[in-house]
């Protein structure tokens, strides 16, 4: 896992399919159909030749192909691979919620999973699942963030919802509302604001970030009036991570914070709960919104948006979240791995980032083009 930085060999990403009744295969095939994309990463999907084709027959695409491969190890630059996690047939019932979707789903996942842990691919993207029909005894989360923190080992993460002008964190994450206020406590918060503060610099190269925190309460408590969270648990917390060097600030009212735009002026947000950071992100960012899961030892993103069977197959979902994932997941693997070096050789500072600035210009210029030519 530990590689020493190379930017002349495409990131070689791994894509999972989520699940096939829904978009995933829509959006993949979308995203990288140009192939452009390929100067900058390698795709590799853990997926199914036969779902594969026949998507590609009901959304019409006779011109992309997928590069059937055994193992990620084999996969072709220059090429949209596909490894055959599930050779047999498999029936597609668009638009529903099936048994067989959420088998492959997980198998797809697990694949993906091993791989990374090998070092047979270097970041993972993935498609959304449907959290009701992946369970199992196997898969007994809810959701994406909390399977990938057990597979590797980790209790101190943070699901992150980033866009262009902003980065979301929650405090709580997938837990009933009635919960919440139990669940937030002083040293929850500080571990939170740490998770963050390092992926923030680590992963997204800010050398200094400024994060703000948001209050549980109305009108962040008035002081004790509406609640007393803020001034017991709230303020204490962001106090101690200011003592330790991190620029922490709050907490503010949410719904003035976001109305009045003032998280243009934080490199990052942290919610108290999911709702409270996800729908004013959602109405902000629906459209290009990436999931990115902070603290994990590998680079995992996801498009914000879920399976979306209302519209499985009929080939208007728009690839713009899925493609800002790919982006996101390339410019984080080079992130870290630029800061990694660094910190092994501080004389490979200047050529390193030399090479990266060119990727990331390469990477703006794309971007940039289909923001104004969104044409899928």
């Amino acid at each position: 896992m530990d590689k020493q930085v190379d930017n002349t060999t495409p990131v070689k990403i791994g894509i999972t399919h989520g699940d096939v009744n829904g978009i995933s295969y829509e959006i993949i095939m979308k995203a990288i159909s140009d192939s452009r994309m390929f100067d900058m990463f390698t795709p590799v999907v853990y997926g199914s030749s036969k779902v594969a084709s026949y998507f590609r027959k009901t959304l019409d695409f006779p011109d992309f192909h997928f590069n059937i491969i055994k193992s990620a190890d084999k996969a072709l630059e220059n090429k949209a691979n596909l490894v055959n996690i599930y050779p047999q047939e498999i029936k597609i019932d668009l638009g529903h919620c099936t048994e067989i979707a959420g088998k492959i789903a997980y198998i797809a996942l697990e694949a993906a999973v091993e791989d990374l842990k090998k070092g047979h691919i270097d970041a993972l993207v993935t498609a959304p699942i449907n959290k009701k029909n992946i369970q199992s005894k196997d898969f007994d989360f809810p959701g994406h963030t909390e399977y990938l923190a057990k597979k590797f080992n980790v209790d101190d993460y943070l699901m992150l919802m980033i866009s262009q002008n902003m980065r979301i964190g929650v405090i709580t994450g997938h837990v009933p509302l009635s919960e919440v206020p139990g669940l937030i406590n002083q040293e929850l918060i500080l571990q939170k604001i740490k998770v963050f503060n390092d992926a923030l610099i680590k992963d997204f190269s800010i050398r200094k970030p400024k994060i703000a925190l948001l209050g549980l309460n109305p009108h962040a408590g008035d002081k004790g009036v509406i609640g007393n969270e803020e001034e017991k648990v709230i303020i204490p917390a962001i106090k101690k991570a200011f003592d330790d060097g991190i620029l922490a600030f709050g907490p503010y009212p949410a719904d003035g914070f976001f109305g009045s735009t003032n998280y243009n002026d934080f490199d990052g947000i942290l919610a108290m709960y999911h709702d409270q950071g996800l729908i004013p992100f959602k109405a902000l960012s629906f459209k290009s919104g990436v999931n990115y899961t902070a603290g994990l030892p590998i680079i995992r993103t996801s498009p914000a948006h879920g399976t979306a069977f209302d519209i499985a197959g009929k080939n208007l979902a728009s690839p713009e979240a899925f493609r800002q994932a790919l982006y996101l997941a390339i410019d984080c693997y080079r992130n870290r791995k630029v800061y990694e070096e660094i910190n092994r050789n501080p004389l490979k500072v200047s050529a390193l980032q030399e090479d990266t600035d060119s990727d990331n210009d390469l990477l703006k210029d794309l971007k940039d083009e289909y923001n104004e030519n969104e044409t899928l």
